[in-house]
């Protein structure tokens, strides 16, 4: 049932962001850190018994150098560089085995999908890729959007997000990529991966946001109990003193903010039922895109927004971006 705001409230909803002073220098100096990395992606043949597509386990250097797997499907017959697809995948998944990824590559695309670090550990598709360093972790249950909520440089997201950026970097450097035409994309957790990663590189060709989780954590925390929104209620019960703090926090890794600095084209995706991610939080993304932006609205349905059923949109939609 609808529990947020009616439709024509949701198209005039642009609340005033909560967005830091220092959230671009903040930015800058996380990626210009990592980027002392060199991305060395490994790209590994990985035998599936696939007759038309190519797959390999990829690692590559994401967060302070560290390594993050992927795989990289490849269409067989495939002649010149390929536009190319970066899937970001949903809240405490992983990369789980290549014959989930399929759709892209049968497309024609390059397609790279990028493991969650320290996820992957919720009965959902499995992680690969541990959580390094004095604040990580291995693969394990949800919690993560309370890890490091008082410090924004701890914060579990500031190692994701940057994994999310460098992945970009990873599928460029494989040569059956065209390094020109690559777009982000994914879904949940995976959306607001995209958001971000649009709003911190000016190179991506198209960002593909679906019922976006990330975004607009204020609202999200204070009216739905439903996912991972309800770690936030859940810890600042228990800290009732640190409310703002907590906030200020999680304010350098909202969609809201990484959205008003994103030029590319990007297509969002809203379900008006959904209490994990509620409406009016991606609205609240949607509606400070800096670049142009499509929103489909899906009326009657919750997480799950449109689904399968709503890849014929996005498609069409990257066929015009790329050209093929």
């Amino acid at each position: 049932m609808l529990f947020d705001m009616d439709l024509e409230r949701l198209r005039e909803y642009r609340p005033e962001p909560q967005e830091p002073a220092d959230f671009d220098a903040f930015w800058a100096k996380t990626l210009a850190d990592t980027a002392r990395h060199d991305v060395d992606a490994r790209f590994v043949p990985y035998e599936t018994g696939l007759a038309t597509v190519d797959v390999l386990d990829v690692t590559f250097r994401g967060w302070d150098g560290q390594p993050v797997k992927a795989w990289l499907m490849l269409p067989k017959q495939r002649s010149g560089p390929l536009p190319a697809v970066v899937q970001y995948i949903g809240y405490n998944g992983g990369r789980g085995i290549p014959y989930a990824w399929l759709t892209w590559s049968a497309l024609g695309y390059a397609h790279l999908v990028m493991d969650n670090r320290g996820q992957g550990g919720g009965g959902k598709s499995t992680a690969d890729t541990p959580d390094i360093g004095p604040e990580g972790h291995g693969s394990s249950s949800p919690g993560f959007l309370t890890r490091g909520i008082e410090d924004p440089h701890r914060h579990y997201y500031r190692r994701l997000i940057t994994d999310a950026v460098r992945a970009v970097d990873a599928a460029k450097a494989h040569d059956a990529v065209d390094a020109e035409r690559v777009a982000v994309l994914g879904g949940s957790q995976g959306g607001g991966l995209a958001l971000a990663v649009a709003g911190l590189r000016d190179d991506v060709a198209a960002a593909v946001a679906d019922v976006p989780f990330l975004c607009h954590y204020r609202r999200a925390s204070q009216i739905t109990d439903a996912g991972p929104y309800a770690e936030i209620a859940r810890w600042l019960s228990g800290h009732r003193f640190r409310i703002e703090e907590a906030m200020e926090t999680l304010s350098y890794f909202d969609g809201v903010n990484f959205a008003a600095r994103a030029g590319a084209p990007a297509w969002f995706s809203v379900g008006l039922m959904d209490r994990v991610c509620p409406s009016s939080t991606v609205f609240a993304a949607y509606h400070r895109y800096a670049g142009p932006a499509e929103i489909e609205v899906f009326p009657y349905n919750g997480h799950e927004g449109g689904a399968e059923y709503d890849l014929p949109r996005k498609l069409d939609a990257l066929r015009g971006v790329f050209g093929a």
